[in-house]
């Protein structure tokens, strides 16, 4: 497992949060923190990408591509504000 900043999911999530998907603001459901998703602690590995809130580690977004097909999960964002 590999450790990145947000910004190694801006090409994944261009379809689902706009051109510059890092500058989006998430707050986190685990702690209520409001931050872009450039700062949120990213983890690769082969089946996909996690970001983790760098409060309280709860996971934001994942990310798993098969090459044709991504799917995109937030399950720990109360918001995204764009």
């Amino acid at each position: 497992m590999t450790l990145f900043d947000g910004n190694a999911l801006a090409g994944d999530l261009v379809d689902v949060l706009g051109p510059d998907a890092t500058s989006a603001r998430l707050r986190c459901a685990g702690c209520g923190s409001l931050g872009v998703l450039g700062r949120a602690r990213t983890y690769r590995t082969a089946m996909g990408s996690v970001a983790r809130c760098v409060d309280c580690d709860s996971v934001l977004v994942t990310v798993v591509t098969d090459g044709a097909r991504r799917w995109v999960a937030m399950p720990g964002v109360r918001a995204a504000l764009l």
